[in-house]
C-alpha cells in the first residue's frame, strides 16, 4: 500500500514539474481515463484567421520547445489582406462616385469638341503635347461644372427616376465632399490651361464653368430660356480649343461653335420632349412643358436644323475645309432636318427619339469631316480679315506708306556720314551739315 501511494505521489510530482517547464502542454492536454495525457489535435474546420492564444498545430509547440519565437504570420497576413480589400473597395466606390458626378460621357464629348477646335486652329503642324494638355484641362473643368450642377440640383434629382440614383440623391457621397472634389478639379484644370496653353483659353474655361454652374443651372428652375443659355455653354469649348492652339480668336474660329449651338437645340428639344414628365416631377421649366401638342418644340428643332445648312458652305468659302466637306455637311444636315420635319408632322415620343439618335450620330461625323478635310493654310482668310479690320479702324497709314515707297523705286536713299550725327547729338541747336552728292 505504501509503495502504491508513494509511486502515485512520485508520478504526480513529476507531472507537476514537467508542467512548470512546459506550461503550453498543460493548457493543451486533457486527462484520459487511465491517468495519461493526450494533446488536442486541430480539426480541419478550425478557422486559420482566428487570433486565439491557443496553438493550432504541433509545429508551434515544437518551435517553442526548440526555443524559437512563436510566429503569428497567418492572422497578420489575413488582416493585411482584409485591409487591402477595404482600400480597394473604398477606391472603387469613390471612383464610381466621381465618374458619375463628373457626367464623364458628357465631359468626354466636351473634350472632343475642344480637341477638334484645337486641331482646326493649328497650322500645318499640330502640337500634340499642347493638344493633350488642353484636353486634360478641359476635362477637369467640365467635370467641375457638372459636379457643381449636381450639388445644386440634389433635391430635384431625387424626384426624377432618371437621376434618383446619382451619388448625391442616393446618399453615396456627401455635399461637402462633392464640393471639395468640384473645386479641386476646377482650379487644377484652369491652372493647367493657363500654364500649358494660354490665359485666353483659361479665361474661356473659367467663364464657361461660371456660366454653366451659376447661370444655366438655377435658370432651369426659373424660365425655359435655359435651353438657349445651355446652347451657348456648349458652343464655347471649341472656341477654347482654337484659342489654346492659335492664341487668338478669329472669324474662322466661329464655324464649329455655330454648328454646336444650332445642333444642341434639336438635340435637347428631343430629350426634353421624351422626358417631360420626369422634368415636370423634378421642377424644371423646360420648353416642352409649356407645349402640350409638341408643335412648337418640334418647330424649334426644325428651324435650328435648317440653320445648320450654310455652315458647311461657310467652312469651304472661308478656306477652312475643302469642297468635299461642303457636300458631306449638306448630306448630314438634310438627314437631321428630315428627322426634325418628321417629328414636326407627328409629335410622338418615337419620332422625338429618332431625332435624338440622329443628333447623336450627326456631331461626331460632322467633327470628323472637319478634321479630315481641313486645310492647313486656312489662316490666309484671317490675315485678309485682319487687314480689313485695320482699314476700318483707321490703321491704313501703314499700307499708304508702303504704296508711297513703291511709287519711288528709283529714288536712292543716301546714308549720312557719321559726323553729321555726331554734330547733331552733342549740339542740338546747331544745324546738321548738308552733304551734296557729286
Amino acid at each position: 500500500m505504501f509503495r502504491r501511494s508513494s509511486l502515485s505521489f512520485y508520478i504526480q510530482l513529476r507531472q507537476s514539474s514537467s508542467n512548470k517547464l512546459n506550461p503550453l502542454t498543460s493548457s493543451s492536454a486533457i486527462s484520459s481515463s487511465d491517468g495519461g495525457a493526450r494533446l488536442l489535435l486541430p480539426s480541419h474546420s478550425h478557422n486559420l484567421c482566428s487570433s486565439s492564444s491557443t496553438p493550432s498545430s504541433n509545429s508551434s509547440i515544437d518551435s517553442l520547445k526548440l526555443g524559437f519565437h512563436k510566429s503569428n504570420g497567418i492572422p497578420a497576413v489575413c488582416a493585411s489582406s482584409s485591409k487591402a480589400k477595404d482600400v480597394v473597395d473604398l477606391t472603387r466606390h469613390y471612383s464610381r462616385c466621381y465618374w458619375e458626378l463628373s457626367k464623364a460621357r458628357l465631359s468626354l464629348l466636351v473634350v472632343a469638341t475642344s480637341g477638334t477646335g484645337y486641331v482646326l486652329g493649328s497650322s500645318s503642324a499640330i502640337d500634340f503635347s499642347g493638344l493633350c494638355w488642353t484636353c486634360i484641362g478641359t476635362m477637369m473643368v467640365a467635370a467641375s461644372a457638372n459636379s457643381l450642377n449636381q450639388v445644386f440640383e440634389k433635391n430635384n434629382d431625387a424626384k426624377m427616376k432618371r437621376t434618383s440614383q446619382r451619388p448625391l440623391p442616393s446618399g453615396r457621397i456627401t455635399i461637402p465632399h462633392a464640393v471639395s472634389w468640384a473645386c479641386s478639379v476646377g482650379l487644377t484644370g484652369t491652372a493647367i490651361l493657363a500654364t500649358q496653353a494660354n490665359m485666353l483659353a483659361a479665361g474661356l474655361a473659367a467663364s464657361n464653368l461660371i456660366l454653366y454652374a451659376f447661370v444655366y443651372t438655377p435658370l432651369k428652375q426659373i424660365h425655359p430660356v435655359n435651353t438657349w443659355v445651355g446652347a451657348v455653354v456648349g458652343a464655347i469649348p471649341p472656341l477654347l480649343g482654337w484659342a489654346a492652339s492659335s492664341g487668338d480668336i478669329s472669324l474662322n474660329a466661329m464655324i464649329l461653335p455655330a454648328a454646336l449651338y444650332f445642333w444642341q437645340l434639336p438635340h435637347f428639344m428631343a430629350l426634353a420632349y421624351m422626358c417631360r414628365n420626369d422634368y415636370a416631377a423634378g421642377g424644371f421649366k423646360m420648353y416642352s412643358l409649356f407645349d402640350a401638342s409638341g408643335k412648337r418644340t418640334a418647330l424649334v428643332a426644325l428651324r435650328n436644323s435648317m440653320y445648320l445648312i450654310p455652315v458647311g458652305f461657310l467652312a469651304y468659302d472661308w478656306g477652312i475645309t475643302s469642297g468635299w466637306f461642303c457636300l458631306e455637311s449638306l448630306a448630314l444636315t438634310i438627314a437631321i432636318t428630315a428627322t426634325a420635319f418628321s417629328f414636326y408632322r407627328d409629335c410622338t415620343k418615337e419620332k422625338a427619339r429618332r431625332m435624338f439618335y440622329a443628333s447623336l450620330l450627326f456631331l461626331p461625323v460632322f467633327m470628323s469631316g472637319l478634321i479630315i478635310h481641313r486645310r492647313s493654310d486656312n489662316k490666309e482668310f484671317s490675315l485678309d480679315n485682319a487687314n480689313s479690320f485695320a482699314e476700318l479702324s483707321g490703321m491704313e497709314f501703314s499700307v499708304q506708306k508702303q504704296k508711297t515707297k513703291e511709287k519711288r523705286p528709283t529714288e536712292q536713299i543716301q546714308a549720312r556720314p557719321p559726323v553729321a550725327f555726331a554734330s547733331v547729338a552733342p549740339f542740338p541747336f546747331l544745324p546738321a551739315p548738308s552733304y551734296i552728292a557729286p
